[in-house]
C-alpha cells in the first residue's frame, strides 16, 4: 500500500475539526478547570455527600448488570425489580436536592436501561438491550417525559453562562458530557424509526413532538458535538455521521485530496 506524507499544519487541523463540526471553534473549547467547585450549586463538601450517596446508587446498579451478566437466560423480572428501585433512590436524592444535576443524568440513564432510546416510538421493534417490554402507552410517555426532562435540566442546571471557552470543572464536563451525549442518542434513535413508517408517540407538550424527521437527526448531530466538547470521543464522531453538512464537506475535502495527491491518496 502506498503511503502519502502529508505534514498538516495548525490551521489545516483546525479546518479538519471544523469539518467534523462545522459549529466549532478551537479558540473557544470549554477549559476543564480542577480547581472550580465540583457544582456549581453546592460547595464541595455538600457536593462529597451528594456523591457519596449516588455512587452507593450507582454501585447497586452496576451489581444488577453483573447478575444480568451472569444470568441471561434467567426471568429478568428480579433485576427489572432492581433497577426500578435505584430510580426510586435516585428520584428521592433528586426530589430532596433538585439542583444536583448528576443525579438527573443517572436517572435517565437507568431509565433508558429499562425502556430503550425508542421510548418516544409507540410499537417500537423490540430491543434486547431493552429490559421492559410490552408497556402502556402511557407508562412509556410517562418515561419519556421523566428522561427527556431530566436530560434537559441537568444540561441546564450546569451548562456555563457563557457557552463556548468558558471554565468549568471536570465533574460538570463529565455530567454536561454525558447528558447531552444521552439525549442524542434518544435523538438519533428517533429519527432512524421515523423514517420505517413509525410515529411520534409522546407527550404534545414537549417541543419534541412537533419535530420532524430531519429536526431528530440535526438536533441529535448538535447534542454529538457537545458531547464531544465536553470530552465524549465517540460522541464528537457520532457527530460527524448524524450531520448532513459535515458529511458533505468531508466528502468535498476527500474528492479534493485525492485530486491533489493522486489514486493513492485513497488508499
Amino acid at each position: 500500500m502506498a503511503y502519502v506524507n502529508v505534514e498538516l499544519s495548525r490551521r489545516d487541523i483546525n479546518v479538519l475539526e471544523k469539518i467534523k463540526d462545522p459549529e466549532s471553534n478551537p479558540y473557544l473549547a470549554p477549559h476543564i478547570d480542577p480547581s472550580l467547585p465540583k457544582d456549581p450549586h453546592f460547595s464541595d463538601e455538600e457536593y462529597q455527600k451528594l456523591a457519596q450517596q449516588e455512587r452507593d446508587i450507582i454501585l447497586s446498579i452496576q451489581n444488577l448488570e453483573i447478575q444480568h451478566a451472569k444470568q441471561q437466560s434467567a426471568d429478568l423480572t428480579a433485576i427489572t425489580e432492581g433497577y426500578r428501585t435505584c430510580v426510586s433512590r435516585l428520584s428521592d436524592l433528586i426530589q430532596a436536592h433538585p439542583q444536583y444535576a448528576s443525579a438527573r443524568n443517572n436517572r435517565a440513564q437507568a431509565l433508558r436501561r429499562l425502556y430503550g432510546d425508542s421510548v418516544l416510538i409507540s410499537d417500537a421493534p423490540r430491543n434486547p438491550q431493552t429490559l421492559l417490554h410490552d408497556v402502556s402507552d402511557v407508562e412509556r410517555i410517562e418515561a419519556a417525559n421523566t428522561i427527556l426532562g431530566d436530560l434537559c435540566e441537568a444540561i441546564s442546571l450546569v451548562s456555563p453562562k457563557v457557552p463556548y471557552g468558558s471554565r468549568v470543572s471536570p465533574q460538570v464536563a463529565r455530567t454536561l458530557s454525558n447528558a447531552h451525549t444521552q439525549r442524542a442518542a434518544i435523538y438519533l434513535m428517533t429519527s432512524k424509526l421515523l423514517g420505517s413508517e413509525k410515529s411520534l408517540s409522546m407527550d404534545p407538550a414537549r417541543p419534541e413532538s412537533r419535530w420532524t424527521k430531519l429536526d431528530f437527526e440535526t438536533f441529535a448531530s448538535q447534542d454529538f458535538a457537545m458531547g464531544g466538547r465536553y470530552g465524549n470521543e465517540i460522541a464528537k464522531g457520532l457527530a460527524v455521521s448524524t450531520n448532513p453538512t459535515a458529511k458533505l464537506c468531508g466528502q468535498m475535502v476527500r474528492e479534493a485530496m485525492k485530486k491533489e495527491y493522486g489514486p493513492d491518496f485513497a488508499a
